[in-house]
């Protein structure tokens, strides 16, 4: 199907005993914004996991970029997909600036054994400027507070230039301004490069509200996928968080719910 950026049909993964996705199929099309949310332990890691090209498939096709993943190819795969996970403590004496950090993204790109040039430099400090980070280029990156870094984190997956951009909880840890704010950064980035993102999160309130969809996966499986004022409801909450309705409606009062 042309624009199918992520096509996976019946993908079963297994860590030791525990099955982490019970038989899940997803199609992604180019362009779209895709939200997955549900509870820990739902295996959304792990759907990202086996996206970036790291999954150990024990059954199932997964198709990345027009790519069949298959054992040996991940690595070439993953130069094409950025990768954003929550924010790690870094050690203030971590001696490395902002902008060192974020040319980590183009080694990637590079190869361990090619210098970056003016151009590599160029596409850094561009990033930098789209995050609104250029002020602290020169910040020792473990001087930075949890919203900066994350900031940071989203340039340096952006200098590898990638076609797909993928989210892990980027917001858990941050504080309500910081959460918001990296919530509207990567709406924006999503609509300015014209990539293709797959956002996880197991709180409702980090789900941007921006979504073209949403799935709701719960003991890895997919348990619904849609357009989120179909599927953000009280109901389907309860279900996926083994929650009552009333707690639901107490912890998102403001929530627009459709039943």
């Amino acid at each position: 199907m042309a624009g199918t950026m992520i096509s996976i049909k019946d993908a079963v993964v297994s860590y030791r005993e525990d099955v982490a996705l019970r038989g899940v199929s997803l199609e992604v099309t180019a362009g779209e914004f895709v939200g997955i949310i549900g509870p820990n332990g739902a295996g959304k890691t792990t759907l990202l996991t086996v996206v970036n090209g790291m999954g150990k498939l024990l059954s199932g096709r997964v198709t990345v970029l027009g790519d069949p993943l298959r054992p040996g190819n991940g690595r070439s795969l993953r130069k094409r997909v950025g990768y954003v996970a929550q924010v790690e403590n870094i050690d203030p004496r971590m001696p490395m600036d902002v902008r060192e950090v974020v040319m980590i993204g183009r080694f990637g790109v590079l190869g361990l054994f090619r210098r970056p040039d003016k151009g590599d430099w160029q596409i850094v400090d561009e990033m930098l400027e789209l995050v609104g980070m250029s002020h602290l280029a020169r910040r020792p990156i473990g001087h930075l507070s949890g919203g900066e870094q994350q900031r940071v984190a989203i340039a340096r997956c952006l200098a590898q230039e990638p076609e797909l951009f993928l989210l892990d909880e980027p917001t858990a840890s941050l504080d309500w301004k910081a959460q918001s704010e990296i919530l509207e950064l990567v709406k924006e980035i999503h609509d300015l490069r014209k990539l293709t993102t797959l956002f996880v999160t197991h709180d409702l309130d980090a789900l941007p509200h921006t979504c073209d969809r949403v799935v709701l996966m719960k003991d890895g499986l997919i348990v619904d996928d849609g357009p989120p004022d179909q599927l953000i409801s009280t109901s389907n909450l309860s279900r996926l968080y083994d929650l009552p309705e009333s707690v639901v409606e107490e912890r998102h009062p403001h929530m627009h719910v459709k039943e």
